[in-house]
């Protein structure tokens, strides 16, 4: 999927739960070990909740014990797209579904192999697809 989605705010409230529309389009966060997907172990892809856009796989889904689902990699170089975060008197690298801009959560550079890197993202900015 790459042709961008652009809703009104209100198209965007009728689509998502209260929790989804204050995670994805208003940069909230779910609480930590209360999401569907962190302690998933099933094979399969992850896809945005508000479009559908393929984010990440099953296959660079790791435990980093944090609460949120984390990835050591995107799905596809173009599926996510970061912007600096300067809330909360922190610097931190966002992370937005790049077709439709709804927020996924946070990257982080403690992750593991191979790229180090930790996409923390909340459950609830998400859909999971499994694997036949």
């Amino acid at each position: 999927m790459s042709d961008k989605v652009l809703k009104t705010d209100e198209e965007w409230r009728k689509q998502l739960t209260e929790e989804q529309y204050h995670v994805t389009r208003k940069k909230g966060t779910e609480r930590p070990f209360t999401g569907e997907y962190y302690d998933l172990h099933e094979k399969g892809m992850f896809q945005c909740v508000c479009c559908g856009n393929d984010l990440f796989t099953s296959d660079t889904k790791f435990d980093s014990g944090t609460g949120w689902p984390s990835f050591w990699s995107p799905s596809t170089a173009g599926a996510v797209r970061t912007e600096t975060d300067n809330s909360f008197s922190m610097r931190r690298t966002e992370v937005l579904c790049n077709r439709c801009g709804a927020h996924l959560g946070h990257l982080f550079h403690d992750g593991q192999e191979p790229t180090h890197l930790r996409y923390c993202i909340n459950s609830v900015a998400l859909t999971f697809m499994k694997k036949e």
